[in-house]
């Protein structure tokens, strides 16, 4: 899988679209949640993006700290269901985790994370803080990562 990463600015109208498209399919379709993924965050956040044969299979959107949460955060976490058993998920992650140690020269991240994704989590280092709570539906519980 290679591996871009761009400013919301830098992202072409293909680009946006395929994001959009995978986002969709995954969040809204897959999952069966209506939610309003164009919240206006897209603007500031570093795009993520993997590709294979220039197709876009996984993405995830980061913000610095004080963008989103307090800390730096990683959102929008997505891969192909196709894809998914190549671990193209913890390609992408490692690549997000590395972008914002690089462009916001912090190693502390804040997630919210799906509930049945807590293992996934686990093992790329964060540790659930709090209560779980519901999210567009959704049982979701924050994660950190120092």
């Amino acid at each position: 899988m290679n591996v871009v990463i761009k400013k919301f600015n830098d992202l072409s109208p293909l680009e946006l679209y395929e994001i959009l498209q995978l986002r969709s399919e995954v969040f809204v379709v897959e999952q069966d949640c209506v939610y309003q993924d164009i919240d206006g965050n897209d603007q500031k956040a570093l795009h993520i993006i993997g590709t294979v044969e220039n197709k876009i299979i996984a993405y995830t959107r980061c913000f610095g700290p004080g963008d989103y949460f307090k800390e730096a955060s990683i959102g929008r976490v997505v891969v192909k269901e196709s894809q998914r058993k190549f671990k193209r998920g913890n390609q992408i992650m490692n690549s997000s985790i590395k972008a914002i140690n690089n462009h916001y020269k912090t190693k502390i991240i804040k997630i919210s994370a799906q509930c049945y994704l807590n293992k996934f989590y686990t093992n790329l280092q964060f540790k659930s803080i709090g209560e779980k709570y519901l999210e567009d539906g959704i049982p979701h519980v924050t994660m950190v990562r120092e």
